[in-house]
């Protein structure tokens, strides 16, 4: 509790309620060009990255009080290199070295199995897949995790966003230098990059080479990565002009293909929370790459198209809760809604302001949650595996949008296992482990 009262003297400046209210890019201070270290010693200040989901600018005033030796901030940080440091000898991955490649066969294609699928005959020569597969939601199938680039994939995503905001808050070069050969190596280099599709994602055997569905493999943690490359952007050791020009290609390339293809098409149309994170993650890489008319286009568009259909009156959200992992689905869901509306206030839509014609919104829907986020009473709906640090960065995100029933729920919060992260990177990132 220490570090949230610390971090919210830094981060949130003194303010009428309207202003703690405002949008945290209308609240940040001015801040000194140089900062005093402990040690008598001085550097320029940090620049502010151009983050499509965080708030460069409140990373920024982070670093400036860790740099001036907060303790609270020196905690957080602790946590946050324990993570970093475990990457430092792993990867980089590469698409091109599973064992059999994507139907199509270039090795360069994205492959990846539906989670949730399973063979419901005996594997024989004949039947080597015990096909035909059946579906049961929420229970994953090990063979996702072999022969496919789905675990690489995270993988890469993981090690970059954690590793990039190290090297951000330490200056220590082994972090970005490492999360650039990552970066590099997946998206960049000719001999081992991915083709930026998704024609294989969450293929099912016998059945489907490829379902559009595939596409939620990237964008529930792509604009993650979006914002580590924003990170690396600020002057990375290791991250060239030539990394930064051909990330800029593949992230067009790909946008295209999610705006233009098929599967995008099919995946946009989607109604849950399949749905959403398409919008976070079209939203997110159009802003990255200078189209901000499609960026708040796809912002405006979600108040009726998603929240609208997705989000009752109470706040609950009808489609997740069918699922068997219904908690899980309900901030995960709300994970692509916070991010969302984050890029929205990069592009003049305040997202959190809206209320549906039966007083839907993203805070009644995070207030759902506070009764369980909280430990307050048990989750009424099933869930196969319930964790309750799973709703902590989304409860973040409210309280800092002015929500107070979250703001007063965060000292209640359970602490996710990595440790509460959100004064380093204040953007709701998925804290439960299951996939698909």
């Amino acid at each position: 509790m220490a570090v949230l009262a610390t971090v919210a003297a830094v981060l949130v400046p003194a303010a009428s309620s309207a202003a703690s209210s405002a949008p945290s890019s209308v609240r940040s201070s001015a801040l000194p060009s140089v900062v005093a270290q402990p040690s008598g010693h001085h550097r320029a200040a940090p620049v502010a990255p151009q983050t499509v989901v965080i708030d460069g600018k409140r990373m920024r005033q982070a670093r400036i009080a860790l740099d001036r030796g907060d303790p609270a901030l020196r905690a957080t940080v602790k946590s946050l290199t324990a993570q970093a440091d475990s990457w430092l000898g792993k990867g980089p991955w590469t698409v091109t070295d599973k064992p059999k490649p994507a139907p199509s066969g270039d090795p360069h294609d994205y492959l990846s199995q539906a989670p949730y699928w399973w063979p419901s005959q005996p594997k024989t020569d004949a039947n080597p897949w015990g096909c035909p597969y059946v579906q049961r939601d929420g229970e994953r199938n090990p063979e996702v995790d072999t022969g496919t680039d789905r675990p690489d994939i995270g993988k890469v995503f993981n090690s970059t966003t954690t590793l990039s905001l190290a090297w951000y808050y330490t200056g220590k070069k082994e972090y970005a230098e490492h999360a650039a050969r990552i970066l590099r190596t997946w998206f960049v280099d000719p001999a081992t990059r991915m083709n930026p599709n998704l024609n294989h994602g969450q293929f099912i055997p016998c059945k489907y080479e490829g379902r559009a569905i595939g596409i939620i493999d990237f964008s529930q943690q792509y604009t993650s990565v979006l914002d580590a490359l924003a990170i690396l952007g600020t002057g990375a050791p290791g991250w060239t002009s030539g990394d930064r020009a051909g990330m800029r290609t593949w992230n067009k390339d790909f946008l295209d293909w999610l705006v233009n293809s098929p599967f995008g098409k099919e995946e946009s149309a989607a109604k849950n929370n399949h749905g959403t994170f398409m919008d976070m993650q079209v939203a997110g890489l159009a802003l990255a790459t200078g189209d901000r008319s499609l960026a708040r286009k796809t912002v405006l568009d979600a108040r009726t198209k998603r929240i609208d259909p997705q989000i009752a009156a109470d706040g609950s959200q009808p489609q997740e809760l069918t699922r068997t992992r219904s908690w899980h689905y309900s901030t995960f869901d709300l994970v692509a809604y916070t991010r969302l509306a984050a890029i929205g206030e990069q592009v003049g839509v305040n997202l959190w302001a809206y209320e549906g014609p039966q007083g839907q919104s993203l805070f009644k829907a995070v207030d759902y949650l506070l009764p369980a986020a909280t430990g307050a009473a048990p989750w009424p709906h099933p869930e196969l595996e319930f964790k309750r640090f799973a709703a902590s960065d989304i409860v973040h995100a409210a309280a800092d949008a002015g929500d107070r029933e979250a703001r007063a729920a965060v000292p209640r919060l359970e602490t996710p296992p990595g440790g509460d992260l959100w004064a380093l990177r204040p953007a709701a990132e998925q804290l439960d482990s299951i996939a698909g």
